[in-house]
Formats: C-alpha cells, structure tokens, sequence
C-alpha cells in the first residue's frame, strides 16, 4: 500500500442529496464549490453530517476572512468594521454560489494536509496515537459504535460490513468519532485528567438550515461572534506548523471559528489492510474549560453560579432527545434571566435585522438540532437523535419578540395540559386499585405531546409577524381551541381505557403519615373531573 494515499480534496467521500433525491459522494472541494447544485449534505447520521458541515464551515472561514469574491486581500479580523464582515457575506449570498477560484487557490496551498494516510501528517489523525486504546471499524462506524466486549444487538450492519470500512467511509467516522466519541478509552500516561465526551458531544449542537447546501453553508458561516464583533485570525487545525500529538493536552479555549471548528478531541489513527480500514487507536486529545467558551457559535447554553454571590457562567446545555424541539423554544429563542441565546441564533438575527435587512424577514428559517446520547458517565454511546423548527425569519428580530413571548406562553401553558394528563392518567391508575406510580403519568404525557407535536409545528410555521392585532388575537385562540381538544380527547380515552373497578373507585388516603386524615374517593368520573377542572384554569385569563 501506499503511504501517502486518498486526498480528501480529489477523492469522493463526502454525501450529498442531489436534486433528484440521489445520493452521491463526492470531494471536499466538489462538495464547495458546486454545493448550490446540492440540497444538503446526506451523511449516515445527522450528527456525522454536522461534523462534516463543520469541517466546510473552518475552510469558508479561513478563505472568506482573508479574500473578498474575488479573491482579493482583504482581511476581516478583530478590531475591523463589523459592517465589512457583513458585505462580505452579503456579497457571497447574492452570488448564490461560492466563487470558485479563491476556494481553488486556498486549497491547493493546503493539498499536503488533506491525505488521509501520510507518514507524517495524515488527516485528522497523529502517528504518535499508534499507542492508544485500539478500536475495531465495528467502533469506528457510528451507526453501531460496537466495542470488543459489547456487541449490539441488531446492529445497521453485520459480517464483512462490520469489520471494515472504506476509506470514504473511514473518512467520515474519523470526523464523527473526534467530535462525538464516548469517554471509554484509558490514558496511557499516569496522572492526566478526564477530557470527558469529545466537543460537539458536549454541546446542545444547534445550526441552520437552507434550501440547498449552499444556503446550509452561508447561514451558518458566522462572520461575526454572536453577531457583534469580528473574529481573530483563523487557524485550522492543518495551518498548525506541527499537529499537537500529546495526549489529553489541555489548551487554551479558541478565539477564532476555524480552531473551534477543527479542535482535535483526540488523537487518532486509522489502520488499513488490503484497501480498507480495519480499525483505529485512539487517545485523548485537546481539551479546554466549558465555561464562557462563547467561541462556539452552535450550541445551546444554560446559566449557572460558580459560587453563591458570584458571577453567572454559562455552559453548553445538551440538549433532552425525550423532548421535541419546539419545547426549548423559550430557552433558544427567547432567553431572559440569565440565559444567552446561541450564536446562530443571533448571526440570522443580524441578519434579518429591520431597515438593513440582508436576508428576507419573510424567509422561512429552518433550525435543526442533533446530539448523541450517553449512558452511565458518558462511557458508551446509546443512541444519536435530530430535530428541527421552522419558522419565518421575522420572529427573531426586535419585532417579533411579543410574538415570541406570545408563543413561549403557549408552550407553557401546554406544560400545564401535559400535567393535567398526567395526573388523569395516575390519578385513573389509583382508582382502579394501582399503586401512585409515575409510570402512567409519564406515558400519558409523553402521548399528549406526541398528538399535540404536528399541529405545534404547523400553528409555529404558519405564524407571520406582520398580522394585525385581531388576526394575532384570532390565531392564538384557534391554537388554544386545538390544544385543548387535544387534552380533552385524549382525557376521555383514558377514561374509557381505565376499566370497571376505576368507575367503581376506592377510598384512598392521601397522606399515610396522617391516619386519622379523611380520605378522598378515587373513581373516574371525579378524578375526571378534576382533570376538566385543572384544564379550565390553564386557560382562565
């Protein structure tokens, strides 16, 4: 074999949706600069298409701080006008397409740092990692994520599917496991610190999302950090003079998008036979502080005290594959005490901002969320999950904030709904002879948000910031009218599944501690009531 083989500039391996709903693999540079011909990247997983997504991002980034359109020197960085980095971007949007020769020329400055297997410097990956934890491709691949001493049961792929990969393949996992690999593997050294789960696995990862891949790229091309200010000079992880290859190496936290977007959470390095990967070693890589680490613009963070009287800090909040992403809108779109909107969310803000719009306020904006799920101290994976919103561009700006609170009010008072069925649901249970278990409660709930998902989705879309007082007024109430039938319905279902003996009902005291407490009587029809009654005072004004 050869040592130096498979450049991800020329060879095939990153997945797109064609047009006509094919799905083709082509080079890291084909995939830029013909990416206005390609709906959306078309990975195995969602979560490996944002790895891949971000590695295209770190490219645009490093090129477009440094080039205008037309390739010319004209850097934007720190200090500079934010208005030049908006031009910028807005000259790249109207060409509906990204210029081909600044991206050509940047490249092929860089072709020696793009081989996937180079005695030296291979992609993504450092020869001193020959070391470290040996995995097998069963591991490597994220459909299965399969340990030796674990086996998945009905896993994706079986056989000769599981024990190797071919180099497009491997080339995508590489990415997906540095970003997203789970905290099994030892240290080989003594006395070096936890790196946890790898950076994006970290993360509540959020993004945009276009109609092509293209549009994909430019609305998360964030040329300004949190839509306020440029950023340093960029510097990809392969502009680096010599790839850091100590293991769990803790940095500094990036100041610029091209370094949080090519962090090395691991040392890597794949192993081949006859044309394949066969497996890898892997040992910890970089790693910094989650506190503050405002350079990473895709995640959703949560607010919290170091200490009693000090200040707030704010952390990556990962995001609960149990609940829909409509339920966080509050948190990701309309922060308050405390809370700090991501910095995606701000960029389209900028973006859509009214008088200097850039982008149409009447777009139709597209969020997507993706994750990996960890079991017991993030030591293995458990599953992988994405969602997505969508919504007119105009609810983000200043304008849209009473709509906003309009809508987060809702969510709330769908909170209170899911309680309610809750409670039937146990309260039904009790009758009926059972023990107060949170079991009932927690399947009727997740019931009534799985009914009440679609029509969520369709009332959030269809909202237009631009109505009237009275067509406002009207829409809210027809989501009111729809929520609550949602409830009702789904409450005399209940009701009617409960059984004979929850209409007959029993005598239950409710405080075992108080014995002498007179008892309440549990049956279906007044446990129904009081649900009716509780769904009366979720909507009394």
């Amino acid at each position: 074999m050869k040592e130096v083989e498979f450049n991800l500039l020329d060879e095939p391996w990153v997945r797109v949706l064609c047009p006509d709903c094919t799905v083709r693999e082509v080079s890291l540079t084909d995939a830029l600069l013909h990416a206005h011909e390609y709906k959306a990247l078309a990975g195995e997983l969602p979560t490996q298409d944002v790895a891949v997504l971000r590695l295209l991002l770190a490219v645009l980034h490093t090129v477009f701080s440094r080039v205008d359109a037309q390739g010319q020197g004209a850097p934007i960085c720190a200090g500079a006008a934010p208005d030049l980095a908006l031009e910028r971007w807005e000259s790249l949007w109207c060409l509906k397409r990204f210029p081909a020769q600044p991206i050509r020329d940047y490249l092929a400055a860089w072709h020696e740092r793009f081989w996937l297997f180079h005695p030296e410097r291979p992609f993504w990956q450092v020869p001193q990692a020959k070391i470290g934890t040996a995995y097998g491709a069963a591991k490597l691949n994220g459909e299965i994520s399969e340990s030796s001493n674990k086996l998945r049961m009905f896993a994706a792929y079986s056989g000769i599917g599981k024990s190797e990969l071919s180099y497009a393949q491997a080339a995508r996992w590489l990415l997906y496991v540095n970003g997203f690999d789970d905290t099994s593997a030892k240290p080989k050294g003594k006395g070096l610190p936890s790196t946890g789960a790898g950076w994006l696995g970290k993360l509540g990862l959020i993004l945009a999302q276009g109609n092509t891949l293209f549009e994909t790229l430019m609305l998360n091309l964030i040329l300004l950090k949190d839509g306020e200010q440029p950023w340093p000079p960029p510097m990809p992880c392969w502009e680096l003079p010599e790839a850091r290859s100590a293991e769990r190496t803790e940095i500094p936290q990036p100041d610029d998008p091209a370094a949080i977007l090519t962090l090395q959470s691991r040392r890597l390095l794949l192993h081949r036979e006859g044309e394949k990967v066969t497996g890898y070693t892997l040992l910890g890589g970089d790693f910094f502080a989650r506190e503050n680490a405002f350079c990473e613009q895709m995640t959703v963070w949560r607010a919290t005290k170091a200490t009693k009287n000090g200040p707030i800090v704010y952390l990556p909040k990962r995001h609960d594959p149990a609940k829909q992403f409509w339920r966080e809108f509050s948190t990701v779109f309309l922060p308050g005490g405390g809370e700090k909107q991501p910095g995606i969310v701000r960029w389209i803000e900028e973006l859509t901002h009214p008088g200097d719009e850039i982008l149409d306020r009447k777009t139709l904006i597209r969020f997507q969320i993706a994750g990996v799920g960890y079991g017991d101290k993030d030591f293995f994976v458990t599953d992988t999950f994405s969602d997505s919103l969508t919504f007119h561009a105009a609810l983000l700006d200043e304008l849209g904030r009473a709509w906003r609170q309009k809508i987060s009010e809702e969510i709330g008072r769908c909170e209170e709904l899911a309680k309610a069925v809750g409670a039937l649901a146990q309260n039904l249970d009790i009758a009926a002879g059972g023990a107060k278990s949170d079991a009932k409660k927690e399947t009727a709930r997740e019931q009534f948000y799985f009914r009440l998902d679609r029509p969520f989705r369709s009332w959030l879309r269809d909202i237009d910031p631009a109505w009237d007082a009275e067509t406002a007024a009207g829409a809210v109430h027809r989501w009111r009218v729809t929520a609550r039938q949602i409830a009702e319905t789904l409450g005399r279902e209940l009701v009617r599944q409960s059984g004979d003996a929850a209409f007959t009902g029993r005598p239950i005291t409710v405080d075992r501690n108080k014995p002498t407490e007179r008892k309440t009587y549990y049956s279906a029809p007044s446990v129904y009531n009081w649900f009716l009654s509780a769904v009366n005072k979720v909507y009394q004004e």
